[in-house]
C-alpha cells in the first residue's frame, strides 16, 4: 500500500465523525417519504420556547400572518387564511408537522400558499437577496415543531 493510499484512508477515518455528525441536513437531502419527514434535520429534539419565539416573530417564521393560535392571545392580528393551530398536535404527528414546515408544497401541493420553510427555492418571485436560502434554519424549524407539539385541546 502506498504512502498517499495510506494518508487518504487516514484522513477520511478522521473526516468521518465529523461529517457525521457536521449538525443539519441539507435542505435538498431532506429525504420525504409517503409525505412525511421521520428523522429530525439536527438529530436534536428542538426547544419549545424557541419555536413560540420563531412563531410570533413577524420576521422569522410570521406563522400568525395566516393562522390563528390561542397560545399567542398576546400578539395582535392572527390570521385566517390558514387552519387554526388550536389543538394542531392532536391533529399532526411530529413526522408530518416536520414535513410541512420544510416544504408544504409537498403535502398540500403546489397551490398552496404556505412557505417552505427549509426548501431553498421559494416560487417564481422570490426576492433575489432570499434565493438560494432558506426561511428558517434546520434548528429553527425543529424548534417550532416543538412548539407546535405543545399546542394541544
Amino acid at each position: 500500500m502506498s504512502v498517499r493510499s495510506i494518508l487518504s484512508r487516514a484522513l477520511l477515518i478522521t473526516a468521518l465523525p465529523t461529517f457525521a455528525f457536521a449538525g443539519s441536513v441539507n435542505p435538498d437531502d431532506v429525504v420525504f417519504k409517503d409525505d412525511v419527514v421521520a428523522v429530525s434535520l439536527t438529530g436534536t429534539a428542538g426547544d419549545p420556547a424557541k419555536g413560540r419565539e420563531i412563531f410570533a416573530n413577524r420576521k422569522l417564521g410570521n406563522c400568525l400572518a395566516c393562522h390563528i393560535n390561542a397560545d399567542l392571545n398576546e400578539q395582535l392580528f392572527h390570521g385566517e387564511v390558514g387552519p387554526p393551530l388550536d389543538g394542531v398536535a392532536d391533529r399532526w404527528e411530529e413526522p408530518e408537522l416536520r414535513a410541512i414546515m420544510i416544504n408544504s408544497k409537498v403535502v398540500f401541493g403546489d397551490e398552496t400558499i404556505m412557505p417552505s420553510f427549509y426548501r431553498l427555492k421559494n416560487g417564481v418571485r422570490t426576492a433575489e437577496k432570499f434565493q438560494g436560502k432558506t426561511i428558517l434554519t434546520a434548528e429553527q424549524v425543529e424548534d417550532v415543531i416543538a412548539y407546535l407539539r405543545t399546542l394541544k385541546e
